[in-house]
């Protein structure tokens, strides 16, 4: 007999679902995570994937991840733990029991729960509830793969087929027990599959028999209800991931600069979906090539920036080290280039699939000689796009290579996004030469007041002119080995990228402008530090986040606040990066440090009890 159900309001909501490589979790998550966007739900959301290929099936190593965090109030963090954990497998459970709150929910799919897949993953015993000492939780016991088999029985799919399908009867029972609607799932079976109608059928059949399951079984009682957030800025959203975003991004300046745009890439992880983007929107001009190397990515970008397009490379960390001689090469021509790097864990191979901090001090000065260049960083998924754009007009206007930081975390997550109205974005204007008929003699590396020479394109009649690595001429452009004229052009190249100061925002402080601790921080942390600081804040306490975007050059202002608190924490997953660069740009100011290099985001509890250490 059916248990009376009733509906339970939530204000946040944090669901994990893990499986093998290959149990479809990322999907899950997102279609989940979508369908709360679609709602009006704040969504954050963090995909978590295995560093390995192909790990064993069954092993702790393969397992991925999908957390969701959402919330009726818009979310900055995917949630330190989880109120609902599904496990596919025991080594899901094995390897994900650790980030459940206490007392939450764990729905595990029974039929894989036998003895080999259990020593598979590493359990002693029969009883994994007992062995991880989860007897406290609320397990929802479900034979999934056996279910989605009887569910597909007659559709005349071959059992590989079907077994596929069963993150769908997962999913449908999270829409059950959190009131979800279905329609966006169907209507993704519908494009996803358009050519091949019998999966369409088969994986909205397991999603509402998995729906129909949920509100029978005995073992959930309740439906839980998220509320909508109260939107303050009206208009369209959707939801977004960082790389999405970044493309997206480097798409709007090309048009406000009405310029080409053109990306040389090699695909890395977790970087290679921003050149995968691009090369859908050949419809805007945009050219991309995957390139057979790194090296080759940059350079074929360099010489699209010569020929006069708005040139773009993509890359993480192992491809920065590779790229850095041709970033060399771009300094010294001085023409518009965006690297964008996606962070990830290293060094070498490293943590492919997780996220880290650690390229700063590699943008910074990682390159041969007195090499200054612009770098900025993203803070969020959705901030990409503007991070993309702002970082796509400095390098136009000011004629610089401008890195790109963002990572892992924010690259590979998504939050919804406003879309913006490009009216609100400002033109972009490249110092583009006009041809000269007049007989005047061009000078290439003659500059404008923000110390930016102009952009010759090559066959305009009149701007012929020296290229290339060797130094040049401070006014010619001609080959020299002058060491005063060299002296001069390192001074020139310095100054031009110090210049860019101008025409970045003033460094902004969450909370009060003075108190006991500023916590600073970088990149894709902002979400975790800005929830701990307003945490510590309801509690009364005098702290207050500086976030800092623009990091070489800093925003002007940033030394004025520092002095105003009794102490700083620079919190960054590094061992010490920023803290160590906002060390030599403010002498005498004293910075101490939380850090943490685990492939992983902070946590917001971790943040408020070290800061609280320091009250």
């Amino acid at each position: 007999m059916d248990l009376e159900k009733r509906t339970i309001e939530l204000h946040n909501l944090v669901i994990r679902f893990s499986g093998d490589s290959g149990d479809g979790m990322q999907l899950t998550g997102t279609l989940f995570s979508d369908s709360s966007a679609l709602l009006g739900n704040g969504v954050s959301t963090f995909p978590d994937y295995p560093a390995e290929i192909r790990a064993p099936q069954g092993s702790i190593g393969g397992v991925s991840g999908f957390q969701v965090h959402i919330g009726s109030q818009k979310v900055y963090t995917p949630g330190d733990y989880c109120d609902v954990l599904v496990a596919m497998n025991p080594a899901a459970l094995k390897a994900n029991a650790k980030w459940m709150k206490a007392g939450g929910t764990i729905l595990l799919d029974t039929d894989s729960f036998i003895p080999k897949w259990l020593q598979k993953a590493g359990f002693k015993t029969d009883d994994p509830i007992a062995e991880l000492n989860l007897q406290d939780y609320r397990v929802i016991p479900a034979p999934i793969t056996e279910l989605t088999r009887e569910s597909l029985k007659d559709t005349g799919l071959d059992n590989k087929s079907i077994i596929r399908c069963k993150n769908m009867f997962a999913l449908g029972m999270l829409f059950f027990m959190f009131d979800r609607p279905m329609e966006h799932s169907e209507r993704y079976f519908e494009q996803k599959f358009k050519k091949k109608p019998e999966l369409i059928e088969a994986n909205k059949k397991v999603l509402h028999d998995g729906y129909n399951y949920a509100h029978n079984i005995q073992a959930i009682a309740n439906t839980y209800e998220v509320p909508r957030v109260e939107v303050r800025e009206h208009g369209l959203y959707r939801n977004i991931s960082g790389n999405v975003a970044t493309a997206w991004g480097l798409l709007a300046a090309a048009e406000k600069a009405k310029l080409p745009l053109f990306c040389g890439s090699y695909p890395i992880t977790p970087a290679t979906d921003i050149l995968v983007e691009l090369a859908k929107r050949k419809e805007l001009n945009c050219k991309t090539v995957q390139a057979e190397d790194e090296i080759a990515g940059i350079c074929t970008a360099i010489g699209a920036a010569f020929a006069g397009n708005f040139a773009v490379t993509t890359t993480s960390g192992p491809g920065l080290s590779l790229k850095s001689e041709a970033l060399g090469l771009a300094v010294m021509t001085e023409l518009p280039l965006v690297i964008v790097d996606v962070q990830r864990g290293g060094p070498s191979t490293g943590l492919p699939t997780k996220t880290e901090q650690s390229d700063l001090m590699q943008a910074l000065y990682g390159r041969n000689g007195e090499c200054p260049l612009v770098v900025v960083a993203a803070k969020s998924p959705s901030d990409c796009f503007d991070m993309a754009f702002q970082a796509s007009r400095i390098a136009l206007e000011r004629m610089t290579p401008v890195i790109l930081l963002t990572d892992g975390f924010i690259a590979n997550g998504s939050q919804p996004w406003h879309i913006p109205d490009m009216k609100d974005y400002p033109e972009i204007h490249p110092p583009i030469e006009p041809p000269r008929t007049n007989g005047e003699r061009f000078l290439p590396y003659k500059r404008n007041e923000n110390m930016a020479r102009s952009w010759a394109m090559p066959g305009k009649a009149g701007l012929e002119h020296r290229i290339g690595g060797l130094e040049k001429d401070s006014k010619t452009g001609n080959v020299s080995h002058d060491p005063l004229n060299h002296q001069v052009m390192v001074n020139n190249r310095a100054e031009k990228v110090r210049m860019v100061q101008n025409m970045i925002p003033k460094q902004e402080v969450e909370g009060d402008p003075e108190g006991d601790v500023l916590v600073v921080s970088w990149g894709g942390t902002y979400g975790h530090t800005l929830s701990a600081v307003r945490a510590l804040r309801k509690e009364g306490k005098k702290v207050s986040l500086c976030h800092v975007s623009y990091i070489d050059p800093l925003p002007a202002n940033l030394g004025e606040i520092f002095p105003r608190f009794k102490k700083r924490v620079v919190c960054e997953l590094n061992m010490g990066q920023f803290a160590g660069y906002l060390r030599m740009q403010f002498p005498g100011t004293a910075f101490e440090q939380y850090n943490k290099v685990q492939g992983l985001p902070f946590t917001t509890i971790e943040l408020v009890e070290n800061i609280n250490k320091m009250l």
